[in-house]
C-alpha cells in the first residue's frame, strides 16, 4: 500500500456542514484549481481545515479521479472541480483541533518571519502538504475523535466569511483578524508580570530604607497607578544602590 499524498482542503463552518449534509462523499474546488485537482489520485488524503476558526476537522480519503460536475452541493459557490471521497475522520467544528496546538510538530510553524506567517500555508486549496505534517495531523485527529474536547465557537466567527481573491496560483482566501486562534492572538501577560515584579522590588527596597536605582528607559513605567519615578527618595544615585 502506497503512502498517501496529503492535500489541504479548505472549508468554512457553513461549507463543511453543507458537505456533510450532501452525504460527505464529494469534495469540490474552484474552476481555477482544475490543474492541481487533477494531480490528486485515489488513496490520497485531504486535510479538512476550517478557515476563520483555524481548526482541523477531518481527513478524507480520495476514491476517484478528478472530474467536473455542477450539481448543487454548496449554496454560495459551485466548486465544480470535484473528487469522490470517503471520510476517514470526521469531527465537529466544536471538537476540531486548533492547528496552533500542533505548532511544535508541524513544519509550517518553523522559521517564521512573523508570528502569523504560518497562515500563508492555509489560504488556498488544494495545496500539497508534507507527508510528515499530514501524519501528525492524522494522529492528532484520531486522538480528538477518541477523546473529544469541546471548544465552543463564537457566533461572529461562524458567520463571517473569508474574502476570496484571484492570484497566479488560482483563488486564495484572505484571513481576517480572527484567522488565527484565540491562543495565538491573546496578548502575552509576561510584560505586565515583569513590571509588577520590578515595582514590588523597588517598593521593598525603599521600605527597607535602601536607595534604589531604575534604568533610564524604565523610569516612565508604572504599576497600578504607581509611577516608578515617583518613588522617594534616591532613584538616581547611591554608592550601593539596589539595581533593578
Amino acid at each position: 500500500m502506497r503512502t498517501p499524498t496529503y492535500w489541504l482542503d479548505l472549508f468554512t463552518e457553513v461549507t463543511w456542514q453543507e458537505f456533510l449534509n450532501a452525504g460527505g462523499e464529494t469534495s469540490g474546488f474552484r474552476e481555477s484549481r482544475w490543474r492541481t485537482v487533477q494531480q490528486i489520485k485515489p488513496g490520497d488524503y485531504l486535510i479538512c481545515y476550517l478557515t476563520r476558526v483555524s481548526r482541523l476537522v477531518g481527513i478524507l480519503e480520495v476514491v476517484s479521479e478528478a472530474f467536473k460536475d455542477n450539481t448543487p452541493i454548496w449554496e454560495k459557490d459551485v466548486f465544480p472541480c470535484r473528487l469522490k471521497v470517503k471520510p476517514v475522520i470526521h469531527l465537529t467544528p466544536e471538537t476540531g483541533v486548533p492547528i496552533t496546538h500542533l505548532r511544535d510538530q508541524l513544519t509550517i510553524f518553523e522559521n517564521l518571519n512573523s508570528p502569523f506567517a504560518w497562515t500563508g500555508h492555509v489560504r488556498g486549496s488544494p495545496t500539497k502538504w508534507k507527508t510528515s505534517d499530514g501524519e501528525v495531523i492524522v494522529n492528532a485527529l484520531k486522538e480528538a475523535q477518541q477523546n473529544p474536547v469541546i471548544r465552543p465557537l463564537t457566533k461572529s466567527r461562524v458567520e463571517d466569511q473569508p474574502a476570496v481573491l484571484p492570484a497566479k496560483i488560482g483563488t486564495v482566501t484572505v484571513p481576517g483578524d480572527e484567522e488565527t486562534s484565540d491562543e495565538v492572538t491573546k496578548p502575552s501577560k509576561e510584560p505586565r508580570l515583569h513590571t509588577e515584579i520590578q515595582w514590588l522590588l523597588l517598593k521593598l527596597g525603599n521600605d527597607m530604607g535602601l536607595d534604589v536605582w531604575v534604568a533610564n528607559n524604565d523610569r516612565s513605567r508604572e504599576f497600578n497607578g504607581h509611577r516608578f519615578c515617583d518613588l522617594p527618595p534616591g532613584l538616581h544615585s547611591s554608592r550601593h544602590p539596589a539595581h533593578l
